[in-house]
């Protein structure tokens, strides 16, 4: 029987990409909110995605979606107003009809939240859909562009 996981190459999974922390983006502590790390892990998926060339736009255009279905935050350490962090995100599995995406993000060698999410594959009507060999093959390809 086949693995339902495709191969992954560890030196093309994985993109890094700045983010200055917004005031917006804060408590009534000056430290970041825990639900923005969901949105710099998006960030950096959005990112890893653009530097293979392709876009959840570009995908959504041809009827597929890919809905986070399962998401978990491990908080190591307070991020503050206007730090510039680094968030490391890699295709970390790949099945059939769904990834798994890791991210680190980073204040300088400072490790400040570790996590990861599931993305289903569905179609526009959001019925469950194995994932396409066009997108399977940008998923697996190196960075295209810086």
């Amino acid at each position: 029987m086949s693995s339902p996981f495709a191969e992954i190459d560890p030196q093309k999974s994985t993109s890094a990409m700045d983010l200055r922390v917004r005031f917006c983006e804060t408590d009534l502590m000056g430290i970041v909110h825990h639900g923005s790390y969901l949105v710099y892990f998006e960030a950096g998926r959005v990112e890893w995605l653009r530097r293979r060339g392709v876009t959840y736009a570009d995908w959504a255009s041809r009827g597929v979606h890919l809905p986070v279905v399962e998401a978990h935050v491990g908080y190591k350490a307070p991020s503050r107003f206007d730090d510039l962090l680094v968030v490391e995100t890699t295709l970390a599995e790949l099945r059939s009809v769904s990834m798994k995406f890791s991210y680190v993000i980073r204040r300088g060698t400072t490790t400040i939240a570790e996590g990861w999410t599931r993305l289903g594959c569905i179609d526009d009507k959001h019925k469950l859909l194995r994932i396409p060999d066009h997108m399977r093959d940008v998923l697996l390809a190196s960075e295209a562009t810086a």
